[in-house]
Parts: structure tokens; C-alpha cells; sequence
């Protein structure tokens, strides 16, 4: 008797596993200092990351439990439920601000970040009204204005908060999807073209988002200020070196970077375990991504294969800020490294997104399973010169 649905796919699970492993450790590595100095306590940070990684894989255990079609009927209610939540942090009553950036709401010791829940639920409506539509989406009044339009209401609300690195995702991976869902190249690049320059404008009028556009140009002309943080980064990598300096041994954790265990995460991996290190990591980053659009393309149905570009370009995007932005290639935004920095939000909604990838993996594996039998079956009423063959 064959079952409904199939067994998940265990190598995505394998190396999602493997990076929140490996994450844990290094959140450990680079926080011991910090946490010892604030909180008296080498494992506060390591402790909370590990029940925000809990929480994750359950979630991740429920999400793969639900079938994939179920998403694409409550699309619209999940994008309705995150533009409140993102509605509801910019008030000042509700909305905690840290770090400057009003991007967080809590209930006592517990926060979260709306923004994060913001790009999957985008990716889901995305998916499933690129779906609906068909060849009608290639149409500009009504197919793509109506994406373009959500997708910048969900920008300009983040960017409001200011978060401007989150902003600068959401976006990206909104293009992905609305590419891969064959978009009018003509019509995306005019409009992509004002929301770019709005944007633009608009991080602009924040004196931060200006210092940091400064200091990556030229860290050096400021060192002791808006170029600290890129020169400490650079001087990890530096001291890394091709094998690093070992596990636990980096030097500019000790107060060097700001949020080691967060934004910078990366140079001290490449400090530790040097430049084989950061390229194993990097290795493993890309065979994720490969088997998510891997497994979500199999299914050859259009929700499922923009679900999987869109989850794969959010993972993607985001290792690239934050790894660009810790090796000076782009400027540095503040978010945080999937599945490996400190972050419970961030942590959270990755989990949730393989979650939904292992759900359609499921089937994936149904259908396989599907077929065994009939191959089985044909060998089995084969001719016996058939099979000898």
C-alpha cells in the first residue's frame, strides 16, 4: 500500500543540519568574549541561539508536514498578516527601536523582526499570483503593476523602520521571482529603474546610511570611526590567512568587531578557519541553493519552481550582504549570515522556508515512489529473452 505523501528530501535536511550545526558553534566561538564581559556568561548568546534554532526545527517539522498547495491558497492572508505586523512596528507605542531602527516588536523577553517574516510571506504571494495568472502576467496593468506595486509597499515600510539592508532583500528576491516568472524585461526595467532611485534617495536622508556608503569607498580616510569596523574585518581576514589560527583563537572578538557573533560572523570565521574554511562554507552554501531549485523544479508546476527561486535567492542574496559587506566588496548593511549568525528572527524564517521546500520535496519523492512500482511491474511481464538482456 503506498502512502500520500513521500519521505522529505534528507540531503537538503542534511545540509541545512550541517550549516545550523556548524552556525551554533561559531555564534559560541565569537560571543564567548562579549557574553562573558555583559552578561557574566560564556554560553548566553550560544544558549538563546540554540532555543531560537529549536523553535526553528519545529517549525521547519510542522511547515514540511503541510502540503505545498495549502500555501498557495492562504497566500493572501499571510501577505495581509505581514503588512500588518510591519504596519504595526512603525508605531511608537508598539514598535521597539534598537540600534536606532524601530524594527521590533516584543512581549517581555521575546522579540521578533516583522521585516524577516515580511520576504517569505512576499515570496508565497509572489508564487502563487504569478501562478494564477499564466501567459496573463507578461501584461503590464494585469499582470506585473499588480506585483510591482505589493512588492514596493512591502520596501517602503521596511525601509521606513529605516532597514534599508532587509529592504535592499526583499527586493532582490522579489525580482528573482518576478523574472523567473517571465515578466516584460521592458516594463521591470523602467519601473525597477524608479524604485531603485526612490530608494536611493530615500536611505540617502539617513546620516548613517551615508557613513557607511563613505566608509566602504575609503575606510582609511576615517579609521578610528565610520572605517573602524571595515579595517577590524579586514585585519580578521588578514590574520586567517589560507588555514586560519584555530578554533577559538580570533583576536578581534575581543571588542575588535562590532556583533561578531552577528554581523561579522563571517571574518571570524575567516580568521579561525582561513581562506579553506570560508571556501568549505561558501562550497556548502551553493549545494543548498542547487538542491532547493533542484527539488522545487521537479514538480514542474510554476508555484512550486518560483517558491524554490524565491527561498534560494533569499538565502543567497542574503549570504552575499552579509559576506560582501564583511570583505568590503559592498557596503556594509547589518544582516545577519543564514543559518549561522546569532539571530532568532533570521534563524526562524530560514527554517520556515526549507520547511516549505521539504513539503514540496515530499512530493517529489511521491512521485518517484509512484513510478518504482510500474518499472517493477513491466520487468516482472517481461519476456524471458527480455530480461536476460
Amino acid at each position: 500500500m503506498q502512502t500520500k505523501r513521500g519521505n522529505p528530501d534528507f540531503f537538503l535536511l542534511f545540509l541545512t543540519l550541517a550549516l545550523v550545526g556548524f552556525g551554533l558553534v561559531m555564534v559560541f566561538s565569537a560571543s564567548s568574549i562579549i557574553a562573558l564581559q555583559d552578561y557574566g556568561d560564556l554560553w548566553y548568546y550560544t544558549r538563546r541561539q540554540a532555543m531560537w534554532i529549536l523553535i526553528g526545527l519545529v517549525a521547519m517539522a510542522v511547515l514540511m508536514n503541510i502540503h505545498y498547495r495549502r500555501y498557495q491558497k492562504w497566500f493572501v492572508w499571510l501577505a495581509g498578516l505581514s503588512l500588518l505586523l510591519l504596519v504595526l512596528v512603525l508605531l511608537p507605542f508598539i514598535g521597539i527601536k534598537v540600534h536606532g531602527a524601530r524594527s521590533w516588536l516584543g512581549i517581555g523577553g521575546f522579540r521578533m523582526q516583522p521585516a524577516e517574516f515580511a520576504k517569505l510571506a512576499l515570496i508565497l504571494y509572489l508564487a502563487a499570483l504569478i501562478s494564477k495568472k499564466g501567459e496573463q502576467f507578461r501584461d503590464f496593468k494585469k499582470g506585473l503593476l499588480p506585483a510591482i506595486i505589493v512588492t514596493a509597499f512591502f520596501a517602503f515600510l521596511i525601509a521606513l523602520q529605516p532597514d534599508f539592508g532587509t529592504a535592499a532583500i526583499l527586493t532582490g528576491v522579489a525580482l528573482c521571482v518576478i523574472i523567473c516568472g517571465g515578466a516584460n524585461l521592458k516594463h521591470l526595467s523602467l519601473i525597477g529603474s524608479v524604485i531603485v532611485l526612490g530608494m536611493g534617495l530615500l536611505a540617502l536622508n539617513f546620516s548613517h546610511v551615508s557613513k557607511r556608503l563613505s566608509s566602504f569607498l575609503n575606510p582609511w580616510a576615517d579609521p578610528y570611526g565610520a572605517g573602524f569596523h571595515l579595517i577590524q574585518s579586514y585585519y580578521a581576514f588578514g590574520h586567517g590567512g589560507i588555514t586560519g589560527v584555530g578554533f577559538g583563537r580570533s583576536i578581534q572578538k575581543y571588542e575588535y568587531l562590532p556583533h561578531p557573533h552577528n554581523d561579522f560572523i563571517f571574518s571570524i570565521i575567516a580568521e579561525e578557519l582561513g581562506f579553506v574554511g570560508v571556501c568549505f562554507i561558501l562550497f556548502v552554501y551553493l549545494l543548498l541553493i542547487w538542491r532547493i531549485l533542484y527539488l522545487c523544479q521537479s514538480v514542474r508546476e510554476p508555484f512550486c519552481t518560483l517558491v524554490g527561486v524565491g527561498i534560494a535567492s533569499m538565502i543567497g542574496i542574503q549570504a552575499f550582504i552579509n559576506i560582501g559587506g564583511a570583505s568590503g566588496i559592498i557596503p556594509i548593511s547589518g544582516v545577519p549570515l543564514p543559518l549561522i549568525s546569532y539571530g532568532g528572527s533570521s534563524m526562524l524564517v530560514t527554517l520556515m522556508g526549507i520547511g516549505i521546500v521539504l513539503s514540496i520535496s515530499r512530493e517529489v519523492n511521491r512521485r518517484k515512489a509512484a513510478r518504482q512500482p510500474a518499472v517493477t511491474a513491466s520487468r516482472r511481464t517481461a519476456p524471458p529473452h527480455v530480461r536476460e538482456m
